[in-house]
């Protein structure tokens, strides 16, 4: 079969593609779709010589990229770099949390992703309206949602963070989670539950034994797990669950807001320096593309939330961690599943439907589910609490009216709606809290050309 991924000259992309074919999947062809020749051509030398007898072909054209395909894979970074960067920056100068998928920085982001989303969304129903799409795109929840208007079930969205949280909980618990992160899921009954980034494990059973008791329970076993260090344990008992990682930009903002301003370098910039450095030298040297190329992703994948790792919360990370994989892990049982292959239990960005009653059928919900060739099937999770069941509401509410913004505004550039719904995002979200602020954001989130970005999905 012929896979796309749309994004192709992104630095994660050589995981993806090995990810895939480790997976013994029947590929063919693979296409590398983006909008930047010097990136394709980079990471076509990274792959160059371990893609076997699976041919890999470049293009600067979803029209070339996409017919025939059977699976897509959507990894995109709208704005490259330097929008995450000001993503960051632009909150932090006004004393707000600068972070790429929270608070008014994943606002931000939204509103430069969506609108590309939605018009690939669009060109992938006319040239491959069979394919399975599988999106790693950030803010990951509101831009499944948004292409899933298009292509309803057959878009899914992938996320390493529920399911890295879940194979720490277990390897802490006594349990051994397995060295593949895709596989986690089927050693362990999940109860998991929330928006991409925004999420709660309330429990593993295994053998019909609950274990998330025992483990908040004991708080050197809870100290060998990532969220265990961040939180501390006397909160996770407090709350009788282990919030997503990214929940500590809610519940500890102020220590983050200081730590990142602390560290003197946000994520971004620091990623972007790295990348900056390995694109540059791959370029100019392509046969030495794929040593530079693994360089780079070990420092990427040691500094990962580094910059929260301090004081009482330092530590490393786990090597097994790193060596589980990422979202390319999931994605490849994903797509082992829907074309044919083993079903998989994965934790993934799917409609509700009816699984939590307090939120919209439509509404994309991160859940377990049990996936094959029918596409995955959300499976029966406990009721949120108030505070989770609230929390999900106001972020989704903001996330939708950003999106909502952002397709005015490429609709119809300098629409007053446009400028009134990116405010009322910004005005409500649980991180701004300053109509000041908000009015700031709300008024520089539209500079970019949003009308040019969505004929060029990169």
């Amino acid at each position: 079969m012929r896979v796309s991924i749309v994004g192709g000259g992104g630095f994660r992309v050589p995981l993806i593609c090995r990810a895939l074919l480790a997976a013994g999947l029947p590929i063919g062809e693979i296409v590398l779709y983006d909008v930047s020749s010097t990136r394709l051509a980079v990471i076509a030398s990274v792959l160059a010589g371990s893609t076997g007898d699976t041919s890999v072909r470049t293009a600067t054209s979803l029209d070339e990229a996409l017919p025939d395909s059977s699976l897509i894979l959507a990894a995109l970074r709208v704005g490259g770099l330097d929008g995450r960067v000001r993503d960051e920056r632009g909150p932090l100068g006004l004393g707000l949390l600068g972070q790429e998928t929270v608070g008014a920085g994943g606002l931000a982001s939204a509103a430069r992703a969506v609108p590309v989303a939605d018009a690939m969304a669009r060109r992938i129903s006319e040239l491959a309206p069979g394919a399975w799409v599988i999106t790693m795109t950030n803010p990951a929840g509101i831009v499944t949602e948004v292409m899933s208007a298009v292509l309803g079930r057959r878009v899914i969205g992938v996320c390493d963070s529920p399911i890295a949280l879940v194979r720490r909980a277990c390897a802490a618990a006594g349990i051994d989670p397995g060295p593949v992160l895709g596989q986690v899921a089927d050693r362990v009954d999940l109860d998991y539950l929330g928006l991409n980034h925004l999420g709660w494990l309330h429990g593993l059973v295994v053998d019909g034994e609950s274990l998330l008791p025992g483990l908040l329970a004991d708080q050197e076993r809870l100290a060998r797990v990532e969220e265990g260090r961040l939180f501390g344990a006397t909160l996770l008992r407090a709350m009788g669950a282990i919030p997503n990682e990214y929940l500590f930009w809610y519940y500890a903002n102020r220590e983050a807001v200081r730590d990142v301003l602390a560290a003197g370098q946000t994520r971004g910039e620091r990623v972007r320096a790295r990348q900056r450095e390995f694109y540059a030298a791959a370029a100019a040297d392509p046969a030495r593309a794929a040593g530079l190329w693994a360089a780079a992703n070990e420092e990427r994948n040691r500094t990962y939330f580094a910059e929260l790792r301090t004081g009482e919360r330092a530590g490393d990370r786990d090597e097994a961690d790193v060596a589980a994989g990422g979202y390319e892990s999931v994605a490849a049982a994903l797509a082992t599943a829907l074309t044919g292959g083993a079903p998989a239990r994965l934790i993934l960005n799917v409609p509700n439907d009816r699984v939590v009653d307090g939120l919209a059928p439509h509404t994309t919900i991160e859940v377990p589910c049990q996936v094959d060739t029918a596409g995955p099937v959300a499976l029966p999770v406990s009721p949120p609490s108030d505070h989770e069941l609230g929390l999900m509401l106001s972020v989704r509410a903001c996330e939708r009216a950003i999106a909502q913004a952002a397709l005015e505004q490429a609709a119809r550039p300098g629409s007053k709606a446009a400028r009134e719904l990116a405010l009322r995002a910004f005005t409500q979200h649980p991180l701004v809290g300053s109509v000041e602020a908000a009015r700031t954001l709300a008024a520089t989130v539209f500079t970019e050309d949003l009308t040019s970005a969505t004929r060029s999905p990169h």
